[in-house]
């Protein structure tokens, strides 16, 4: 509790530009678009095409974040895009690879209640003045597990073989292992955000 009260309110509400209309967050709206074909691509096993399309919304992801840092390009609502995107594609992926029983269902809830919850403490701190969060590294991991496994997953359902079994059965370990990062950071993210919230009350 001592290091979250030494961390100060600029660290969590940076002070970035208020412009909407940027290269970065075109990118970032265009990857969110592209979230629903995916899911559905996936879903009704177009595994292929579905690859692909994943790819270039990967690539994107990188893309966006080098524009706005090289070109001063970064925003608040990009602030904003760039987390959500991120956050629906890896929702939305593995609710259609549980669709597609390439995934169990119940990876796909815990996926779910984690992302809800950090949404409701999100818009607690909100309202206290508090910006997003700075990213935890067992954050930037577990979304890089992720964004790696899923595409590992679809593919090592293209074939049948034994090559393929090896290989699903590889990324999906890497799935679990991926969400259990994703809850350890969302644990993290609930403790510095409470912490803020008490510190709060304790100065009203």
């Amino acid at each position: 509790m001592a290091l979250i009260d030494r961390i100060s309110r600029s660290r969590y509400s940076p002070e970035p530009r208020s412009v909407i209309l940027t290269v970065p967050n075109v990118i970032s709206l265009l990857r969110i678009c592209s979230i629903p074909l995916i899911a559905y691509l996936v879903a009704n096993r177009h595994l292929i095409i579905s690859l692909v399309v994943l790819l270039i919304s990967a690539l994107s992801d990188g893309v966006d974040g080098i524009i706005a840092r090289r070109f001063n390009q970064v925003s608040k609502l990009g602030q904003i895009l760039d987390p959500v995107a991120d956050r629906l594609l890896i929702l939305c992926s593995i609710l259609a690879l549980s669709m597609a029983n390439i995934l169990p269902w119940w990876l796909m809830v815990l996926v779910g209640v984690r992302d809800v919850l950090l949404g409701i403490l999100t818009l607690v701190l909100a309202q206290h003045d508090y910006g997003p969060l700075p990213v935890h590294f067992a954050g930037k991991t577990g979304t890089a597990v992720l964004m790696l496994a899923i595409p590992a997953l679809i593919f090592a359902d293209v074939g049948h073989n034994t090559f393929f079994r090896v290989f699903h059965l590889v990324a999906l370990g890497a799935v679990i292992w991926g969400v259990a990062l994703y809850w350890l950071a969302g644990l993290i993210y609930a403790y510095q955000g409470i912490g803020l919230l008490r510190a709060d009350s304790i100065h009203d």
